[in-house]
C-alpha cells in the first residue's frame, strides 16, 4: 500500500509544481500579486514557463515555508523533507520535490503533501510545503466481545490510550490482522473485524476508534482424511495428531459437492472430487457419496490451529520412521471450510519399509564388540528405527541411562563422542558402523556452588556425590540432583550442574546453581462454637532449622535456619471437647559426617466426652470425668547402607504410649485405668523415588517394618488375662511397596509434561505372641475414608485411606458399609492402588497435578479368613495442591463399585474426599 502511495505522490508532485505557481509578474521579479499563500487565484505565466522550457535549468531554494500543520515543528518538517535553504536543484527534470514528498510520506505523519513554487527573483526560489497532519488516536474500544477477551486483545494490536498515536491505515490493517489472527488461533476462522472511525468533537485533528468483532461462531474439523498410507490406518495415523482432532459428537458427514482450491491445477473443483482424484477413502462407500453418514468421535476441542497442524504432520513422519519407513513424506494437504465444519486432507507416500542389517563397532577399546552389541539391544532384521537407535547410543540421553553414552560416561569418559554411520543401503536393509571416540577419563576438578542465600554450604556438600579428584560419572550427576531436590530447600526445576569441560587438562569443574525456595510450612485456624468454645490450630515447621544458632540473636531473622534440621510445633483445640499439643526434631546429619538421622518426637493428646446430656451443653467438668488421654514419645535413629545399595536405609524407633482412660468405654472391659504400650520399630526401607518428592516421575519406595512390645505373656506362667490391657502386647508388620513410571513423552512446550502410572501394594499384620492372649485393641488398621486422624488414632490405630468407602468393620464386600457404624477395627488388610497422574503445574511456588485411580482393598480380624483376592474396589478422579507455606491440600471423588446398587445407583455409591498436610495411607 505504501509502495502505491509513493508512486502516486510523484505523480502528484510533478503535476503540482508546473501549476501552482500563482503571481503577477512585476517589471523587475517574479513573485506573487498581493499574496503570500498557495491560495493565489492568478498564474504567473514566467513561473510556469520554469517547467514550460525544453532544458532544465539550475534554481537555488532561498526560501521554504511550511503551511498547514498545527501538531508539528516547521523545522522539523523541512528536515524530514531534505529540502534545505541554498539547495540546488534543477527544473524541469530534477526529482528534488519528488524525493522531498516521499521523505515526508514515509514518516506515516501525514496524509497529504503538496510543494508549490511560490516566487522566482533571478535564479531564487522560493517554496511552500502545504502539508495535513494525519489524525491522533484519542481512545480505542471493542465491540461484541467479552471484557476479559478485551482486555486480552488490548496490548497486542500495539495501540495504547494517552499516547500520542497517529491513524494510519497500515495502523488499522494491523490491528485488524492481529485481532483475526487472535480468533483464528482460537478456532474462529470467519471472525469479521470492522473498523469505525470517528471524530472526536473534545480535541482537534483527532479520532476514536471502534472495533466492531463478529465472531461468527467456532469452525471446528469435522474430518480428517489420508490417501497413500496403505501400511498404517487412518485411526493411528489420527492418534499421532495432538493437536489436531476431528469433531467430538454424533456429526452428519458434510456436503463434499462443494468447491475447494486445487493448487496443483490452480482453479476450483469439488471436494468429492477432489478426494477421489486423490485416491482418498470415503466413508460409506456403498451409499452415494453425497448421502450423510453418522460417526461417534470421541471428545476433544476439534478446532483448527495452523501452527499445531504442520506439528502433527512431522508426528505423523515421525511415527512412520520409527516403523521403519524412513523415506516417507507428505506429498500434499488441503482443507476445505464451510460456515463452521472444516475437512483436512492429506496425501503421503509412504516409501520402502527398511529394517537394520549388520552393526560393526570401530574406535572402541574399552568394552568389547559383543558387549557393545549386547548394550544396543537392536539385532539384525528389527524393523529400522532412527529414534530409537539415537536412544540406545545415547545421542538423545535420558535420565534413566541405560544407553552407550551412559555406559562411558558411568565411568568417566565424558570427552565421549559416538556417531552412527550408514555404510551400505541394499533392498530394504541398512548396515550402520557405529564409530567410538573414547577419549581420557575425566576428573572432577573444582566443585562450587551458587544460589543459596539461606542454607549453608557444607548442607550441599555432604549431599554431593561429585567431589574433587574422584572420576567423573554421570549417574552421581543425576543421583546429587535427587539428593538436593529430596532436600525441599531448592527449586527441582532450578537445579543445574554447570558442567565445564577441560580438555587439556583432562578434568571438569562442576558449578552446582540453586534457587532457594520458602521450606516451612504454617497452620493455622480458628473459630468459636457455642458450648464448646474456642477452636483452633496453630501449627509450624521449620524445614530448614538450625538448633546450633539458637542462642545467636543476630541468627534469628526471624529463626535460625541453614543447618538443615527440621522442627515442628504444632497445638490444636476444639473446646472442651479436644485438644493435643506436638513437638518433634530431626537431625538429619547426627555427627555431621554420616547420613545418620536422629529423630524426637512428643504428644499429648486428650478427647473428652465433653456433652453434658443434662444440660445439653459442652461442659468442661463434664469432660474432666470422662475422657482418654494420650502420652508418647519416640527417639529414633536411622542409617544409611551401603549394600545391597545406597538407596537403602535402616532405622531403629523406640516408643512409649500411655493411655489413661476415665468413664470412657472405648474397648470391652475396658473404661477406666492406664495402658502402658513400650515398642521398638525396625524399618528397612529403600527409596529411588525422584528427583521431586512431591510429584515422584520414577523410581520407587519400599518399607518394610516390625514394630515388638515384650511378650508380657511369655513371662506370665499362670497364662491370666487380667492385665492385657496394663502392659500393651503384640507384634506388627507393615510392607509397603510402590513404583513411578513414566507414560509417554510431552510434546511442544509440554514436553516435559507427561502422565505418571503410580503403582502401589500395601500389607499390615498384626499378631500376638501366645494363643492364651487376646490380640491387642490398640495399633490395629482403620480402613476407610480419607485416611484423616480422628479419636481412633488416639489408640496408635494404622489408618489407612481408602476412597469411595467410609470407614468399615466388615469383611465382606457385599455388606454395605454405610449401614453399621464401625467400632471394631481389623488385625490385617490388604490395598492396591493404581493411579494415573498428569502435572499441571510443577514449580517451586506450586505443584499441582491431576489423578484418575483405581483402589482396592479390605481388611481382617484373623489369618485363616485371609483373602487377598476379596477385596472393596472403587474407581475416581482427584487433585493435589502443594504450596510450600501450607502443605498438600487434596481432593478425591470414589465410586464404592461394590457400594452400587439398584436402590441409591451412583449417588449412593460415590464418595467426596478431602486430605491435608499429606499423602494418606
Amino acid at each position: 500500500m505504501h509502495k502505491i502511495y509513493k508512486i502516486l505522490f510523484l505523480v502528484v508532485c510533478a503535476f503540482v509544481t508546473k501549476t501552482s505557481a500563482f503571481a503577477q509578474v512585476p517589471t523587475d521579479s517574479l513573485s506573487h500579486a498581493g499574496k503570500t499563500d498557495s491560495q493565489s487565484l492568478s498564474v504567473n505565466p514566467l513561473l510556469e514557463n520554469i517547467f514550460n522550457n525544453k532544458n532544465p535549468r539550475e534554481y537555488i531554494i532561498k526560501e521554504i515555508k511550511v503551511t498547514g500543520s498545527t501538531s508539528f515543528d516547521p523545522n522539523l518538517i523541512i528536515s524530514i523533507s531534505g529540502l534545505a535553504v541554498g539547495d540546488k536543484i534543477s527544473l524541469p527534470g530534477g526529482d528534488a520535490f519528488a524525493r522531498a514528498i516521499n521523505n515526508l510520506w514515509k514518516q506515516n505523519l501525514v496524509s497529504n503533501v503538496e510543494i508549490y513554487i511560490t516566487q522566482l527573483i533571478g535564479n531564487d526560489i522560493s517554496i511552500e510545503i502545504n502539508i495535513t497532519d494525519r489524525p491522533t488516536l484519542t481512545s480505542f474500544k471493542f465491540k461484541g466481545i467479552g471484557k476479559s477477551e478485551a482486555e486480552d486483545l488490548s496490548p497486542k494490536i500495539g495501540l495504547a490510550k494517552g499516547r500520542v498515536t497517529r491513524v494510519t491505515e497500515s495502523l488499522k490493517t494491523s490491528a485488524s490482522s492481529v485481532i483475526k489472527k487472535f480468533y483464528v488461533d482460537k478456532g474462529f476462522r470467519n471472525v469479521d473485524v470492522q473498523i469505525v472511525e470517528t471524530k472526536d468533537p473534545k480535541a482537534t485533528n483527532s479520532v476514536n476508534i471502534v472495533f466492531i468483532i463478529n465472531k461468527n461462531g467456532k469452525v471446528r474439523i469435522n474430518e480428517i482424511y489420508f490417501a497413500g498410507n496403505h501400511s498404517v490406518s487412518d485411526l493411528r495415523l489420527k492418534k499421532q495428531m495432538k493437536g489436531t482432532k476431528e469433531k467430538s459428537r454424533l456429526t452428519l458427514f458434510p456436503s463434499i459437492n462443494e468447491n475447494v482450491y486445487d493448487s496443483t491445477k490452480a482453479n476450483h473443483v469439488s471436494f468429492n472430487e477432489y478426494l477421489k482424484e486423490n485416491g482418498y477413502l470415503i466413508p460409506s462407500a456403498t451409499k452415494e457419496l453425497l448421502d450423510p453418514y453418522v460417526r461417534i468421535k470421541l471428545l476433544s476441542s476439534a478446532k483448527f490451529n495452523e501452527k499445531k497442524f504442520i506439528e502433527d504432520k512431522g508426528h505423523i513422519l515421525d511415527y512412520y520412521n520409527s516403523l521403519g519407513f524412513r523415506d516417507a513424506s507428505i506429498i500434499s494437504d488441503t482443507n476445505y471450510q464451510d460456515k463452521k465444519n472444516l475437512d483436512v486432507a492429506i496425501k503421503l507416500e509412504e516409501g520402502h519399509r527398511y529394517y537394520f542389517g549388520n552393526i560393526t563397532w570401530k574406535g572402541n577399546t574399552k568394552y568389547s564388540d559383543s558387549l557393545l552389541t549386547l548394550y544396543l539391544g537392536i539385532k539384525k532384521g528389527s524393523i529400522y528405527n532412527a529414534e530409537i537407535l539415537n536412544k540406545k547410543l545415547g545421542k538423545s540421553p535420558s535420565p534413566e541411562g541405560g544407553d552407550i553414552t551412559s555406559l562411558y560416561q558411568d565411568d568417566g569418559y565424558l570427552f565421549f563422542n559416538i556417531t552412527p554411520v550408514e555404510t551400505a543401503v541394499y533392498n530394504d536393509t541398512i548396515d550402520h558402523e557405529i564409530r567410538i571416540v573414547e577419549g581420557p577419563q575425566a576428573t572432577i576438578g573444582k566443585v562450587e556452588i551458587t544460589g543459596n542465600d539461606k542454607t549453608k554450604e557444607y548442607v550441599i556438600r555432604r549431599e554431593l556425590r561429585t567431589v574433587p579428584g574422584d572420576k567423573f560419572s554421570r549417574a552421581e550427576i543425576i543421583r546429587t540432583q535427587r539428593e538436593l531436590s529430596q532436600l525441599g530447600y531448592f527449586n527441582p526445576e532450578k537445579i543445574n550442574p554447570g558442567i565445564v569441560p577441560n580438555l587439556d587438562n583432562g578434568t571438569v569443574d562442576i558449578t552446582w546453581g540453586l534457587e532457594e525456595k520458602s521450606s516451612d510450612q504454617l497452620e493455622l485456624s480458628a473459630g468459636f462454637g457455642g458450648g464448646i468454645g474456642l477452636t483452633g490450630t496453630l501449627g509450624v515447621t521449620f524445614n530448614n532449622f538450625s538448633i546450633y544458632n539458637i542462642l545467636n540473636k543476630k541468627a534469628w531473622q526471624p529463626l535460625p535456619s541453614g543447618d538443615g534440621q527440621k522442627l515442628s510445633l504444632r497445638a490444636q483445640s476444639n473446646g472442651k471437647q479436644f485438644r493435643s499439643y506436638n513437638f518433634s526434631f530431626t537431625e538429619p546429619w547426627l555427627g555431621g559426617k554420616k547420613r545418620n538421622s536422629f529423630t524426637i518426637s512428643y504428644y499429648d493428646t486428650k478427647y473428652a466426652n465433653a456433652y453434658d446430656p443434662l444440660t445439653g451443653y459442652y461442659s468442661k467438668a463434664y469432660g474432666d470425668s470422662s475422657f482418654i488421654k494420650t502420652t508418647g514419645i519416640s527417639v529414633s535413629l536411622g542409617k544409611q547402607l551401603k549394600w545391597p545399595d545406597d538407596y537403602f536405609a535402616l532405622v531403629y524407633q523406640l516408643n512409649y504410649q500411655r493411655y489413661k482412660l476415665r468413664n470412657y468405654n472405648i474397648f470391652p472391659g475396658l473404661t477406666n485405668g492406664v495402658s502402658n504400650n513400650i515398642s521398638l520399630k525396625v524399618t528397612l526401607a529403600r527409596n529411588s523415588a525422584g528427583p521431586n518428592p512431591i510429584f515422584p516421575t520414577s523410581g520407587s519406595n519400599f518399607v518394610l517394618s516390625t514394630q515388638l512390645t515384650p511378650p508380657y505373656s511369655l513371662f506370665n506362667s499362670s497364662g491370666e488375662t487380667l492385665n492385657s490391657y496394663k502392659w500393651v502386647e503384640f507384634h506388627k508388620e507393615r510392607f509397603t511397596a510402590e513404583w513411578y513410571v513414566p507414560i509417554g513423552q510431552g510434546r511442544g512446550p509440554d514436553k516435559n509434561k507427561q502422565f505418571i502410572l503410580k503403582a502401589a501394594a500395601k500389607y499390615g499384620f498384626l499378631g500376638r505372641y501366645s494363643n492364651k492372649t487376646i490380640t491387642s485393641p490398640f495399633e490395629r488398621f482403620q480402613l476407610g475414608d480419607a485416611g484423616l486422624s480422628n479419636n481412633y488414632g488416639l489408640l496408635g490405630y494404622d489408618i489407612i485411606a481408602h476412597r469411595g468407602y467410609p470407614v468399615y468393620d466388615n469383611s465382606d464386600p457385599k455388606i454395605n458399609p454405610d449401614l453399621s457404624q464401625a467400632r471394631e477395627f481389623f488385625t490385617i488388610f490388604n490395598k492396591y492402588t493404581v493411579e494415573l497422574r498428569y502435572p499441571f503445574s510443577t514449580s517451586a511456588s506450586s505443584t499441582i497435578y491431576g489423578l484418575a485411580f483405581f483402589e482396592a482393598a479390605n481388611g481382617w480380624y484373623d489369618f485363616k479368613d485371609y483373602n487377598p483376592f476379596k477385596l472393596r474396589r472403587s474407581v475416581g478422579v482427584g487433585m493435589r495442591f502443594f504450596l510450600p507455606m501450607f502443605g498438600l491440600l487434596g481432593f478425591d471423588y470414589g465410586i464404592g463399585l461394590d457400594r452400587l446398587n439398584g436402590s441409591t445407583g451412583l449417588k449412593g455409591a460415590a464418595k467426596f474426599t478431602f486430605m491435608l498436610g499429606q499423602e494418606p495411607e
